[in-house]
């Protein structure tokens, strides 16, 4: 299910291509086949007659919906093979389906061998379960999906009155469109595969968008967009800094980051060979976010395979899981280390001389039979300098944010008042940095022994 977070940043896309609509010169219908631009009796240039304010009947729903479908197909250059259903649920009804803001307990199955993985990047502490906080960060933030096993659009209302916002429409009708062509079905092993392959197609729903609303205003008529004081999600639609984001902030700026450099890695590979070149991102991913974030390193540049040795006493051993451990990515890690007030500026540029320089990590989550977990992580860096540069950064958030003490050399202990109350060993080696995390001091050593 691909699901679309808030919009409310503008991605800047400078240099890109925008395609020109301007003039009707195409036959009252098509003769034949359907044609590009033409869905369900209306051209993309067509004029449609509905009354926004007070919602949209089904009447004027199909009217608005096909009239989109033809226009992300004449922004894309590609044909829908069949229409796609699409509802309108409130917030409140999404928030019960998915599960999200319960008061109740959990919403899914813990998953401790995540929650490891999220507390090694600093953003989800021991307080609070990463299955509940990703649910709750969704909940909020969703604004409509689409579904490939219901091949259906849900479009979440940002007012009581049920409304359908253009951009989410023409954004989910792209995933609508990939499914079609492409399949949106794959899967990723990691958490920096996945959020590279989203670059892509997150990355070019949200590319057709901005293409789509240039246009609006430029020579088509648009739907005005629905009053945004009602959403219900903690945000007015503006600049996400008017009032304090009802989620882990931290945790969004991972899962947004494909909604904002995707559009640039697309529009970089649409300048260089055309939509063709578009079309065979599917077939062959970004390895990492490395690359979507600097396309200049697509294809050639791959990320290093990091493997991390079995050096836990008895009392300790690694989950049955496969994979055994979950690389986390540059992105993740610029997360982190912005989240952590390691990195200033702008959040969402997700530019960091920290982050920028990874060349592969693998976090390898453990636990003991009473209760207690920690793990290991191993980074991989480009140069020694940028592995230094993260070793330091990251022992900084560690005595600055989390007021650790360091009993002795390299290991810190983060006080019991805090969420990320544990033991941490940061080492450098060379272009390596790993980083041991138990409850205590003395589990540092049963989790992961040092060599030699």
């Amino acid at each position: 299910m691909r699901k679309e977070l808030l919009i409310a940043l503008t991605v800047v896309l400078a240099g890109c291509t925008v395609p020109s609509f301007g003039g009707s010169d195409h036959p009252a219908t098509p003769t034949g086949d359907d044609a590009i631009g033409y869905e369900s009796g209306y051209w993309y240039d067509d004029s449609v007659s509905v009354t926004t304010g007070d919602g949209l009947n089904e009447t004027e729903r199909e009217a608005v919906v096909a009239r989109t479908m033809a226009r992300v197909e004449q922004v894309r250059d590609l044909e829908f093979k069949e229409p796609v259903p699409v509802s309108v649920i409130s917030r409140a009804e999404y928030q019960n389906r998915s599960g999200g803001n319960n008061s109740g307990g959990s919403s899914r199955p813990q998953d401790p061998w995540n929650d490891q993985v999220w507390e090694a990047l600093l953003l989800i502490g021991e307080d609070s379960g990463s299955s509940d906080e990703i649910d709750d960060t969704l909940s909020t933030t969703v604004q409509g999906y689409y579904s490939p096993s219901e091949d259906e659009i849900v479009i979440v209302s940002p007012t009581e009155t049920p409304q359908i916002d253009r951009r989410t429409l023409s954004h989910e009708l792209v995933h609508a469109l990939q499914d079609q062509h492409f399949g949106l079905n794959g899967s990723a092993e990691t958490q920096d595969t996945q959020l590279s392959r989203q670059g892509v197609t997150e990355g070019e729903a949200n590319y057709v968008r901005i293409l789509y609303e240039r246009q609006c205003g430029d020579g088509w008529g648009c739907i005005a967009f629905p009053d945004q004081t009602s959403d219900g999600g903690g945000n007015d639609g503006g600049d996400g800094d008017s009032q304090e984001p009802s989620y882990n902030e931290g945790l969004f700026t991972v899962l947004y980051q494909p909604y904002v450099t995707g559009p640039r890695f697309v529009d970089q590979v649409r300048s260089d060979g055309g939509w063709d070149a578009v079309d065979a991102l599917h077939d062959d991913f970004p390895d990492s976010t490395e690359q979507v974030l600097h396309p200049e390193k697509y294809p050639d540049e791959e990320p290093v395979n990091v493997s991390v040795a079995d050096r836990s006493s008895d009392e300790w051993s690694r989950f049955d899981h496969d994979p055994v451990g979950d690389t986390v990515g540059e992105t993740s890690i610029y997360a982190m280390m912005y989240h952590n007030g390691q990195t200033e500026g702008d959040r969402y540029s997700y530019e960091s001389e920290i982050s920028a320089g990874w060349g592969g990590d693998l976090v390898v989550p453990y636990r003991n039979g009473s209760g207690g977990y920690g793990y290991v992580w191993e980074t991989r860096w480009d140069t020694e300098e940028d592995a230094s540069e993260f070793a330091q950064a990251y022992r900084a958030a560690l005595t600055e944010e989390h007021d650790a003490g360091q009993p002795r050399s390299n290991v810190y202990v983060v006080p019991e008042e805090s969420q990320f109350n544990d033991a941490f060993r940061v080492v450098r080696s060379g272009k390596t940095v790993r980083i041991v995390n138990g409850p205590t001091v003395n589990n540092l050593d049963e989790i992961h022994q040092p060599a030699g």
